[in-house]
């Protein structure tokens, strides 16, 4: 019989925790005694270390050819508020990044129907050319398939295009969540979870690492989540690709599902989806709480729950912000090692393949 007593004693001996017992702990009304397991799984691969980095996005078109029910970014061309940003825009916020003392930048957009892939060639070579310091993190597994339908390529040679380019390694985005029928619910235009996992494969393959995502707290249940986990951590077993799990939390304000009267997450839940991923994938190194989406203090609350990355600075995100984050536009290096210290962890801020360039 599952407990919470038969699972601590699995995570106390080092043992692999099962689907059945992470969604015995989605669905457990205990969450400090879920994240107490957390707490102990993050103890013994970080101590009490948390990094963060300094980065910056560039969303450089908010144009696309899908509509994500989830998604308040996205836009048709010809509509009202469209942009697409001049490879100069994009090379110049890039120079500016660096001389910030930026170590990456975090370049994802919408899929545009018009650029040629020869853009986005372009793009990564003038960026690493003006910002030759910056670690390139850029285009999410979604990107990818739709530059392989418009260059004829196969994922895996645009990937190596990309790589001659200056990428260094993809962001987690477009995972959302692999059940079929609720992803049939929520962006039916996307690829499947079957596809985004084999382009991550793909690209771990030849050698890029990687973040993996799930978009939580729409249509899914628990049991969606637990299989979402799954088939991430199997993956992980194969290619040990992933660098970083990142939980998203949905946000709802401007979206389609918001006008459905969908609501969002709650802090309890963001607090136990973060618990439950950092005691169930134990082939990940870093579980994440993206401030952005979370707000500053249920990600710093998160730190006890298994927790050891906020990501960074970010600068100009607009994708969770465009559904109505309430988080600020940015955090500066200073107010992030606040957070950290006041929740009595240690600051190490990273760069792109977590390797440390101070510790605090």
């Amino acid at each position: 019989m599952i407990s919470i007593e038969s699972i601590r004693d699995k995570v106390q001996k080092g043992l692999r925790v099962t689907d059945e017992d992470a969604l015995f702990l989605f669905e457990s009304k205990e969450l400090l005694e879920v994240g107490e397991l957390a707490a102990l799984v993050n103890e013994r691969k970080n101590g009490k270390r948390v990094f963060f980095n300094i980065n910056r996005h560039i969303n450089y078109t908010n144009i696309c050819v899908k509509r994500c029910a989830f998604c308040a970014f996205s836009r048709k061309s010809g509509e009202d508020g469209t942009y697409t940003l001049s490879l100069a825009e994009i090379t110049n916020r890039a120079s500016e990044a660096q001389r910030q003392g930026a170590t990456e930048l975090h370049i994802v957009g919408g899929l545009h129907p018009e650029l040629p892939f020869d853009f986005y060639l372009d793009m990564l070579r003038e960026v690493k050319s003006a910002a030759p310091l910056l670690h390139i993190k850029a285009f999410t597994a979604v990107e990818i398939d739709h530059f392989s339908s418009i260059s004829g390529l196969a994922p895996v040679d645009v990937l190596a295009s990309l790589q001659k380019a200056g990428l260094g390694s993809l962001p987690g985005g477009g995972a959302e969540i692999f059940a079929p029928k609720v992803r049939q619910e929520l962006c039916p235009e996307k690829i499947s979870g079957k596809r985004w996992l084999s382009i991550m494969e793909d690209a771990h393959r030849n050698g890029l690492r990687s973040n993996a995502t799930m978009l939580y707290g729409h249509l899914e249940n628990y049991a969606d989540r637990v299989d979402h986990l799954c088939r991430l951590r199997e993956l992980q077993d194969r290619t040990g690709g992933f660098q970083a799990f990142v939980p998203l939390a949905f946000q709802p304000g401007n979206t389609r599902l918001w006008t459905a009267g969908m609501a969002g997450t709650t802090g309890m839940d963001d607090l136990k989806t973060l618990a439950v991923s950092r005691v169930y994938l134990d082939n990940f190194d870093t579980i994440k709480a993206y401030w952005v989406m979370l707000g500053e203090k249920i990600a710093q609350v998160a730190l006890s729950f298994g927790i050891n990355d906020l990501d960074g600075t970010v600068i100009e995100e607009k994708i969770g912000h465009d559904a109505g984050a309430s988080s600020p536009q940015s955090l500066g290096r200073e107010e992030i090692l606040c957070l950290i210290r006041k929740a009595g962890r240690l600051p190490v801020e990273r760069d792109t393949l977590y390797r440390a360039v101070r510790e605090y």
